[in-house]
């Protein structure tokens, strides 16, 4: 489908392990860069295709990542399908990376994500340093329960024990019942839960130091914050990004209702996303209201 200057089409991706799902892509005309879109936890991909329109209106080339377990995918979360983080990292992501660089040799690359995704994102780029040369998050930051304010901190720690053993007790956890994300993978919600209690980052069965390798990654980093969003407030950025070695240079921008022309939360700038789309596709010295991280 060609639409303002830019084209839609689906690309097939096949990992190692027979997994199979698919990129949505909205390409322009004479796209200047390519942003591999990582989604919320339990949020299909299509869900960001005005996202994606946006960014192609501006010259980005957006392929929007389908999550294992979700719309595209071949798969579902159950008893006898399970998956944790290293699964997506070192099997999904990859795919998905190759299938990118197939279709668009020699462009450079962004990796970036909404709320879980941005910081997979993050530990993508921690195992794969080459895989992008930028990074973009919108409404995401680290889950641990201490860098959220009071009082809703107080509860997450039992969140955090209380979804892994639901997710244990029925093979896989009931998002779609109990209205937190999808039908998740029992190993997913296990290793999310234990960076919301520790604020470590780490994959069961990965080999390697994921807290050591996300203080090596270097890359131009700029997030968007929503003004009234909870789930994914300053202070859980601040750490997520405090993490990075480019933490100093990384590029914050606040966005409210006003500037959103819809509620400054962690989902609603999706379905008017021209706000976000401006900031992310602005280049650095032309943006307003951006700031530097903390060191």
């Amino acid at each position: 489908m060609t639409s303002a200057g830019y084209a839609t089409c689906t690309l097939v991706v096949h990992s190692d392990d027979g997994h199979r799902s698919e990129l949505l892509a909205c390409v322009p005309d004479a796209p200047r860069a390519s942003l591999l879109w990582l989604p919320a936890l339990g949020v299909a991909a299509r869900h960001y295709l005005p996202f994606a329109e946006a960014l192609a209106a501006r010259g980005v080339a957006v392929l929007l990542h389908e999550w294992r377990g979700l719309g595209s995918s071949s798969l579902r979360a159950a008893r006898d399908c399970d998956w944790n983080y290293r699964t997506l990292l070192c099997t999904d992501l990859p795919a998905a990376e190759a299938t990118v660089e197939a279709t668009f040799p020699g462009l450079p690359r962004i990796i970036g994500g909404h709320s879980l995704g941005g910081q997979l994102a993050c530990c993508r780029l921690a195992i794969a340093p080459r895989s992008a040369l930028r990074l973009w998050l919108v409404a995401s930051g680290a889950p641990w329960w201490r860098a959220f304010p009071a009082p809703r901190r107080f509860v997450l720690p039992l969140v955090y024990r209380f979804l892994p053993w639901l997710a244990a007790r029925r093979g896989a956890l009931p998002g779609r019942t109990i209205g937190f994300g999808g039908n998740e993978a029992r190993g997913l919600v296990a290793d999310w839960a234990r960076t919301g209690l520790s604020g470590r980052y780490a994959a069961t069965g990965l080999d390697l130091d994921l807290e050591a390798r996300l203080r090596e990654v270097d890359v131009d980093a700029t997030a968007v914050v929503m003004a009234d969003d909870w789930l994914g407030p300053e202070s859980s950025l601040r750490f997520l990004l405090d993490k990075l070695a480019c933490r100093q240079r990384a590029r914050v921008t606040h966005l409210d209702a006003a500037a959103l022309g819809t509620r400054a939360d962690h989902f609603a700038w999706m379905r008017m996303p021209a706000a976000v789309a401006d900031v992310l596709a602005t280049p650095p010295d032309e943006r307003p209201g951006a700031s530097p991280s903390c060191p």
